[in-house]
Protein backbone atom coordinates (compact mmCIF):
# COMPACT_ATOMS: atom_id res chain seq x y z
CA UNK A 1 0.00 0.00 0.00
CA UNK A 2 1.33 3.71 -0.84
CA UNK A 3 0.36 6.25 1.20
CA UNK A 4 0.08 9.88 -0.08
CA UNK A 5 0.39 13.03 1.80
CA UNK A 6 -1.95 15.99 0.95
CA UNK A 7 -0.11 19.50 0.13
CA UNK A 8 -0.61 21.55 2.97
CA UNK A 9 -3.29 24.14 0.86
CA UNK A 10 -5.43 21.12 0.60
CA UNK A 11 -4.88 19.69 3.58
CA UNK A 12 -6.59 23.12 4.95
CA UNK A 13 -9.77 22.83 2.94
CA UNK A 14 -10.43 19.64 3.67
CA UNK A 15 -10.38 20.27 8.11
CA UNK A 16 -12.23 23.30 7.44
CA UNK A 17 -14.70 21.41 5.40
CA UNK A 18 -14.91 18.60 7.69
CA UNK A 19 -15.61 21.11 10.97
CA UNK A 20 -18.98 22.77 8.81
CA UNK A 21 -19.95 19.56 7.95
CA UNK A 22 -19.68 18.03 11.41
CA UNK A 23 -21.42 21.60 12.37
CA UNK A 24 -24.27 21.94 10.15
CA UNK A 25 -25.22 18.61 8.03
CA UNK A 26 -24.43 16.34 11.26
CA UNK A 27 -25.54 18.57 13.73
CA UNK A 28 -26.49 16.18 16.81
CA UNK A 29 -30.09 16.30 17.62
CA UNK A 30 -31.40 17.06 20.55
CA UNK A 31 -35.15 15.02 21.72
CA UNK A 32 -36.92 18.18 19.43
CA UNK A 33 -35.26 17.76 16.65
CA UNK A 34 -35.33 14.06 16.29
CA UNK A 35 -39.27 14.34 16.79
CA UNK A 36 -39.14 17.10 14.14
CA UNK A 37 -36.98 14.81 11.76
CA UNK A 38 -38.95 11.81 12.02
CA UNK A 39 -42.44 13.70 11.20
CA UNK A 40 -40.99 15.62 8.05
CA UNK A 41 -39.36 12.26 6.87
CA UNK A 42 -42.51 10.21 6.97
CA UNK A 43 -44.28 10.08 3.75
CA UNK A 44 -48.23 11.26 3.57
CA UNK A 45 -50.44 12.70 1.25
CA UNK A 46 -53.88 13.01 1.17
CA UNK A 47 -55.47 9.61 1.72
CA UNK A 48 -52.26 8.09 2.04
CA UNK A 49 -51.44 9.35 6.09
CA UNK A 50 -50.54 5.76 7.59
CA UNK A 51 -46.20 6.51 7.83
CA UNK A 52 -46.88 9.87 9.03
CA UNK A 53 -50.07 9.13 11.68
CA UNK A 54 -47.30 6.20 13.27
CA UNK A 55 -44.86 8.46 13.89
CA UNK A 56 -47.37 10.93 15.15
CA UNK A 57 -48.87 7.76 17.55
CA UNK A 58 -45.16 6.81 18.41
CA UNK A 59 -44.38 10.52 20.05
CA UNK A 60 -48.08 11.56 21.39
CA UNK A 61 -48.75 7.94 23.00
CA UNK A 62 -46.81 8.85 26.13
CA UNK A 63 -48.68 11.86 27.17
CA UNK A 64 -52.23 10.98 26.33
CA UNK A 65 -54.94 8.68 27.90
CA UNK A 66 -56.14 7.29 25.00
CA UNK A 67 -55.26 6.84 21.66
CA UNK A 68 -57.34 5.67 18.74
CA UNK A 69 -58.50 7.20 14.98
CA UNK A 70 -61.97 7.91 13.33
CA UNK A 71 -63.42 6.30 10.08
CA UNK A 72 -61.08 8.93 7.73
CA UNK A 73 -57.94 8.01 9.38
CA UNK A 74 -57.06 11.01 11.47
CA UNK A 75 -55.41 10.76 14.79
CA UNK A 76 -56.99 11.91 17.92
CA UNK A 77 -54.83 11.62 21.39
CA UNK A 78 -57.32 12.40 24.58
CA UNK A 79 -55.96 13.61 27.26
CA UNK A 80 -57.88 14.04 30.57
CA UNK A 81 -57.99 16.62 32.85
CA UNK A 82 -60.74 18.15 35.40
CA UNK A 83 -63.69 15.36 34.84
CA UNK A 84 -66.71 17.47 32.77
CA UNK A 85 -64.45 20.23 31.99
CA UNK A 86 -65.10 21.68 28.07
CA UNK A 87 -63.40 19.78 25.69
CA UNK A 88 -60.45 21.66 23.55
CA UNK A 89 -59.53 20.47 20.13
CA UNK A 90 -56.06 21.26 18.95
CA UNK A 91 -55.82 20.62 15.27
CA UNK A 92 -52.38 19.95 13.32
CA UNK A 93 -52.87 18.03 9.64
CA UNK A 94 -50.98 15.09 8.98
CA UNK A 95 -51.01 15.43 4.83
CA UNK A 96 -48.23 16.74 2.51
CA UNK A 97 -48.91 18.29 -1.01
CA UNK A 98 -47.84 16.12 -3.27
CA UNK A 99 -48.99 13.89 -6.43
CA UNK A 100 -50.84 10.50 -7.24
CA UNK A 101 -49.64 7.90 -10.42
CA UNK A 102 -52.57 8.23 -12.99
CA UNK A 103 -50.95 6.88 -15.55
CA UNK A 104 -47.85 4.91 -16.94
CA UNK A 105 -46.90 5.73 -20.63
CA UNK A 106 -45.61 3.02 -23.33
CA UNK A 107 -42.20 4.30 -22.66
CA UNK A 108 -42.41 3.95 -18.92
CA UNK A 109 -42.68 7.64 -17.82
CA UNK A 110 -45.47 8.96 -15.06
CA UNK A 111 -48.28 11.23 -15.60
CA UNK A 112 -49.47 12.43 -12.21
CA UNK A 113 -52.50 14.07 -10.28
CA UNK A 114 -51.23 17.07 -8.13
CA UNK A 115 -52.61 16.72 -4.30
CA UNK A 116 -52.94 20.17 -2.56
CA UNK A 117 -51.67 22.88 -4.66
CA UNK A 118 -48.99 23.40 -6.22
CA UNK A 119 -47.26 26.20 -8.51
CA UNK A 120 -45.70 24.68 -11.29
CA UNK A 121 -42.63 26.95 -11.35
CA UNK A 122 -41.50 25.02 -8.21
CA UNK A 123 -41.78 21.78 -9.50
CA UNK A 124 -39.64 21.07 -12.50
CA UNK A 125 -36.45 18.74 -11.87
CA UNK A 126 -37.44 18.19 -8.43
CA UNK A 127 -36.94 14.90 -7.00
CA UNK A 128 -39.43 12.48 -6.05
CA UNK A 129 -40.42 9.45 -4.32
CA UNK A 130 -43.17 6.97 -5.62
CA UNK A 131 -44.16 4.81 -2.97
CA UNK A 132 -45.18 1.23 -4.13
CA UNK A 133 -46.03 -2.36 -2.90
CA UNK A 134 -42.87 -3.63 -3.87
CA UNK A 135 -40.60 -0.57 -2.85
CA UNK A 136 -39.44 3.25 -2.91
CA UNK A 137 -39.16 4.14 -5.99
CA UNK A 138 -36.80 7.71 -7.06
CA UNK A 139 -38.05 9.42 -9.98
CA UNK A 140 -37.64 13.35 -11.31
CA UNK A 141 -40.00 15.79 -12.67
CA UNK A 142 -39.77 16.30 -15.98
CA UNK A 143 -41.41 18.04 -19.12
CA UNK A 144 -39.97 19.07 -22.64
CA UNK A 145 -36.56 20.47 -22.86
CA UNK A 146 -36.50 24.27 -23.33
CA UNK A 147 -33.59 23.78 -25.72
CA UNK A 148 -36.31 23.08 -28.44
CA UNK A 149 -39.14 25.31 -27.64
CA UNK A 150 -39.92 27.87 -29.74
CA UNK A 151 -38.61 31.71 -27.99
CA UNK A 152 -42.26 32.61 -27.54
CA UNK A 153 -42.37 28.85 -25.30
CA UNK A 154 -39.36 29.35 -22.97
CA UNK A 155 -41.31 32.56 -21.45
CA UNK A 156 -44.19 30.64 -20.24
CA UNK A 157 -44.74 28.82 -17.23
CA UNK A 158 -44.88 24.84 -18.47
CA UNK A 159 -48.26 23.52 -17.41
CA UNK A 160 -48.73 21.50 -14.58
CA UNK A 161 -50.61 18.66 -17.48
CA UNK A 162 -47.44 18.84 -19.82
CA UNK A 163 -45.26 17.40 -16.62
CA UNK A 164 -44.21 13.70 -16.32
CA UNK A 165 -42.06 11.53 -13.79
CA UNK A 166 -38.90 10.10 -15.18
CA UNK A 167 -38.57 6.92 -13.17
CA UNK A 168 -35.64 5.43 -15.67
CA UNK A 169 -37.85 2.85 -17.05
CA UNK A 170 -37.60 1.23 -20.82
CA UNK A 171 -41.04 0.75 -20.54
CA UNK A 172 -44.55 0.63 -18.92
CA UNK A 173 -44.16 -2.84 -18.42
CA UNK A 174 -40.88 -2.53 -16.68
CA UNK A 175 -42.20 0.14 -13.98
CA UNK A 176 -45.01 -2.28 -13.61
CA UNK A 177 -42.61 -5.13 -12.72
CA UNK A 178 -40.86 -2.54 -10.53
CA UNK A 179 -44.10 -2.17 -8.67
CA UNK A 180 -45.77 0.64 -9.99
CA UNK A 181 -49.30 1.27 -10.29
CA UNK A 182 -51.80 4.20 -10.71
CA UNK A 183 -52.91 5.20 -7.31
CA UNK A 184 -50.02 5.01 -6.14
CA UNK A 185 -48.45 7.97 -4.15
CA UNK A 186 -45.62 9.95 -4.91
CA UNK A 187 -43.63 12.21 -2.27
CA UNK A 188 -41.56 15.43 -2.52
CA UNK A 189 -37.83 14.13 -1.26
CA UNK A 190 -36.25 16.30 1.04
CA UNK A 191 -33.53 15.70 3.88
CA UNK A 192 -34.45 17.59 7.29
CA UNK A 193 -31.39 19.88 7.48
CA UNK A 194 -30.32 22.42 10.50
CA UNK A 195 -29.32 25.57 8.75
CA UNK A 196 -26.12 27.54 9.91
CA UNK A 197 -28.26 29.49 11.98
CA UNK A 198 -29.46 26.39 14.38
CA UNK A 199 -32.85 28.13 14.69
CA UNK A 200 -33.66 27.93 11.55
CA UNK A 201 -34.89 24.66 10.14
CA UNK A 202 -35.33 22.98 6.46
CA UNK A 203 -37.36 20.27 5.97
CA UNK A 204 -40.34 19.38 3.53
CA UNK A 205 -44.00 18.54 4.75
CA UNK A 206 -43.32 21.43 7.73
CA UNK A 207 -47.31 21.96 6.26
CA UNK A 208 -48.39 20.53 8.18
CA UNK A 209 -46.03 18.33 10.16
CA UNK A 210 -45.10 21.40 13.07
CA UNK A 211 -48.84 21.27 13.31
CA UNK A 212 -48.90 17.57 14.82
CA UNK A 213 -45.69 18.29 16.62
CA UNK A 214 -47.31 21.47 18.68
CA UNK A 215 -50.36 18.98 19.45
CA UNK A 216 -47.59 16.78 20.50
CA UNK A 217 -45.71 18.87 22.71
CA UNK A 218 -49.28 20.78 23.96
CA UNK A 219 -49.64 17.21 25.52
CA UNK A 220 -46.11 16.58 26.84
CA UNK A 221 -46.21 20.01 28.47
CA UNK A 222 -49.40 19.47 30.25
CA UNK A 223 -48.09 15.89 31.50
CA UNK A 224 -48.40 15.71 35.38
CA UNK A 225 -50.37 19.01 35.30
CA UNK A 226 -53.59 20.11 36.45
CA UNK A 227 -55.59 21.72 33.57
CA UNK A 228 -59.47 22.03 34.15
CA UNK A 229 -60.74 20.37 30.67
CA UNK A 230 -60.05 17.19 28.75
CA UNK A 231 -57.64 17.92 25.71
CA UNK A 232 -57.61 16.00 21.89
CA UNK A 233 -54.36 16.80 20.10
CA UNK A 234 -55.21 15.35 16.60
CA UNK A 235 -53.40 14.95 12.95
CA UNK A 236 -56.32 15.49 10.75
CA UNK A 237 -56.27 13.73 7.17
CA UNK A 238 -56.77 15.14 4.03
CA UNK A 239 -56.70 18.92 4.42
CA UNK A 240 -55.12 20.07 1.35
CA UNK A 241 -57.61 18.40 -0.59
CA UNK A 242 -60.46 19.88 1.30
CA UNK A 243 -60.86 19.93 5.17
CA UNK A 244 -61.93 16.47 4.95
CA UNK A 245 -60.62 14.81 8.05
CA UNK A 246 -60.85 17.86 10.06
CA UNK A 247 -65.03 17.75 9.36
CA UNK A 248 -65.01 14.10 10.58
CA UNK A 249 -62.33 14.61 13.52
CA UNK A 250 -64.45 17.34 14.91
CA UNK A 251 -67.75 14.98 14.65
CA UNK A 252 -66.04 12.27 16.75
CA UNK A 253 -65.09 14.74 19.46
CA UNK A 254 -67.53 17.71 19.51
CA UNK A 255 -65.22 19.99 21.02
CA UNK A 256 -66.20 23.30 22.92
CA UNK A 257 -63.17 25.33 21.63
CA UNK A 258 -60.69 24.34 18.65
CA UNK A 259 -57.35 25.55 17.45
CA UNK A 260 -56.00 24.49 14.45
CA UNK A 261 -52.47 24.83 14.35
CA UNK A 262 -50.72 25.65 10.66
CA UNK A 263 -48.22 27.18 8.42
CA UNK A 264 -48.40 31.24 7.38
CA UNK A 265 -47.06 32.85 4.74
CA UNK A 266 -43.45 34.57 5.72
CA UNK A 267 -42.99 37.60 4.62
CA UNK A 268 -39.12 38.64 5.42
CA UNK A 269 -38.04 37.74 2.23
CA UNK A 270 -37.24 39.83 -1.06
CA UNK A 271 -40.00 41.43 -2.66
CA UNK A 272 -42.62 40.86 -0.23
CA UNK A 273 -44.37 43.70 1.53
CA UNK A 274 -45.44 44.11 5.02
CA UNK A 275 -48.84 44.42 2.66
CA UNK A 276 -49.23 41.13 1.54
CA UNK A 277 -47.70 39.36 4.39
CA UNK A 278 -46.75 40.32 7.82
CA UNK A 279 -44.76 37.35 9.57
CA UNK A 280 -41.57 36.75 10.07
CA UNK A 281 -39.44 34.18 11.10
CA UNK A 282 -38.66 34.17 14.47
CA UNK A 283 -41.06 37.50 15.90
CA UNK A 284 -43.80 34.74 16.55
CA UNK A 285 -46.51 32.54 15.51
CA UNK A 286 -49.55 34.15 13.64
CA UNK A 287 -53.07 34.80 15.37
CA UNK A 288 -55.12 34.07 12.07
CA UNK A 289 -58.12 37.41 11.58
CA UNK A 290 -59.51 35.75 8.49
CA UNK A 291 -59.17 33.09 5.92
CA UNK A 292 -60.72 31.83 3.17
CA UNK A 293 -62.90 29.25 5.01
CA UNK A 294 -63.69 31.34 8.44
CA UNK A 295 -63.50 34.44 10.27
CA UNK A 296 -62.00 33.88 13.75
CA UNK A 297 -63.76 33.88 16.62
CA UNK A 298 -63.66 37.28 18.43
CA UNK A 299 -64.13 36.34 21.77
CA UNK A 300 -61.85 33.26 21.68
CA UNK A 301 -58.69 35.72 19.52
CA UNK A 302 -59.15 38.39 22.18
CA UNK A 303 -58.62 35.79 25.25
CA UNK A 304 -55.75 34.15 23.31
CA UNK A 305 -53.89 38.28 22.79
CA UNK A 306 -54.55 38.86 26.76
CA UNK A 307 -52.58 35.65 27.30
CA UNK A 308 -49.95 36.38 25.09
CA UNK A 309 -49.62 39.68 26.25
CA UNK A 310 -49.69 38.51 29.73
CA UNK A 311 -46.57 36.16 29.37
CA UNK A 312 -44.27 38.43 27.02
CA UNK A 313 -45.08 35.50 23.90
CA UNK A 314 -44.52 37.65 20.66
CA UNK A 315 -47.34 37.11 18.18
CA UNK A 316 -48.21 38.85 14.57
CA UNK A 317 -51.60 39.05 12.98
CA UNK A 318 -52.16 37.72 10.07
CA UNK A 319 -54.93 37.20 7.13
CA UNK A 320 -54.74 34.86 4.10
CA UNK A 321 -57.62 35.68 1.78
CA UNK A 322 -56.65 32.98 -0.67
CA UNK A 323 -56.04 30.06 1.76
CA UNK A 324 -57.67 28.11 4.51
CA UNK A 325 -57.28 25.72 7.78
CA UNK A 326 -58.90 22.76 9.44
CA UNK A 327 -60.27 25.28 11.52
CA UNK A 328 -63.15 26.36 8.68
CA UNK A 329 -64.57 22.80 9.17
CA UNK A 330 -64.49 21.82 12.62
CA UNK A 331 -66.17 26.11 13.55
CA UNK A 332 -69.02 24.27 12.12
CA UNK A 333 -69.49 21.23 13.96
CA UNK A 334 -72.42 21.13 15.32
CA UNK A 335 -74.66 24.51 16.80
CA UNK A 336 -70.72 25.80 16.34
CA UNK A 337 -67.10 25.99 17.73
CA UNK A 338 -65.47 29.25 18.90
CA UNK A 339 -62.27 28.59 16.68
CA UNK A 340 -59.14 30.00 15.71
CA UNK A 341 -56.14 29.19 13.83
CA UNK A 342 -52.52 29.86 14.95
CA UNK A 343 -50.00 29.77 11.90
CA UNK A 344 -46.50 29.58 12.18
CA UNK A 345 -44.91 31.62 9.99
CA UNK A 346 -43.15 29.67 7.10
CA UNK A 347 -41.14 30.42 3.95
CA UNK A 348 -41.64 28.38 0.77
CA UNK A 349 -44.65 26.53 1.30
CA UNK A 350 -46.17 24.15 -0.65
CA UNK A 351 -42.65 23.23 -2.32
CA UNK A 352 -39.97 20.62 -1.89
CA UNK A 353 -38.45 22.61 0.94
CA UNK A 354 -39.51 24.94 3.23
CA UNK A 355 -37.57 26.97 6.20
CA UNK A 356 -39.38 28.22 9.82
CA UNK A 357 -37.66 29.24 13.13
CA UNK A 358 -37.97 27.37 16.40
CA UNK A 359 -38.32 30.01 18.45
CA UNK A 360 -41.80 30.53 16.40
CA UNK A 361 -42.53 26.81 17.04
CA UNK A 362 -41.59 27.19 21.04
CA UNK A 363 -43.42 30.08 21.45
CA UNK A 364 -47.04 28.55 20.18
CA UNK A 365 -46.77 25.83 22.18
CA UNK A 366 -45.88 28.09 25.45
CA UNK A 367 -49.58 29.95 24.50
CA UNK A 368 -51.28 27.05 23.71
CA UNK A 369 -50.52 25.68 26.90
CA UNK A 370 -50.98 28.15 28.99
CA UNK A 371 -54.49 28.77 27.27
CA UNK A 372 -55.07 25.48 27.73
CA UNK A 373 -54.52 25.99 31.55
CA UNK A 374 -57.41 28.78 31.90
CA UNK A 375 -60.30 27.12 30.10
CA UNK A 376 -62.33 26.23 32.46
CA UNK A 377 -65.92 25.70 32.04
CA UNK A 378 -66.59 29.31 32.85
CA UNK A 379 -63.98 31.11 30.59
CA UNK A 380 -65.63 29.04 27.78
CA UNK A 381 -68.99 30.27 28.25
CA UNK A 382 -67.85 33.85 28.44
CA UNK A 383 -65.77 33.20 25.19
CA UNK A 384 -69.06 31.69 23.51
CA UNK A 385 -72.16 33.66 24.98
CA UNK A 386 -70.83 36.93 25.90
Amino acid sequence: MIEFCQPPAFSGIMKKWTKTERGVKMAKLDETLTMLKALTDAKGVPGNEREAREVMKTYIAPYADEVTTDGLGSLIAKKEGKAGGPKVMIAGHLDEVGFMVTQIDDKGFIRFQTLGGWWSQVMLAQRVTIVTKKGDITGVIGSKPPHILPPEARKKPVDIKDMFIDIGAKSRDEAMEWGVRPGDMIVPYFEFTVLNNEKMLLAKAWDNRIGCAIAIDVLKQLKGVDHPNTVYGVGTVQEEVGLRGARTAAQFIQPDIAFAVDVGVAGDTPGVSEKEAMGKLGAGPHIVLYDATMVSHRGLREFVIEVAEELNIPYHFDAMPGGGTDAGAIHLTGSGVPSLTIAIPTRYIHSHASILHRDDYENTVKLLVEVIKRLDADKVNQITFE
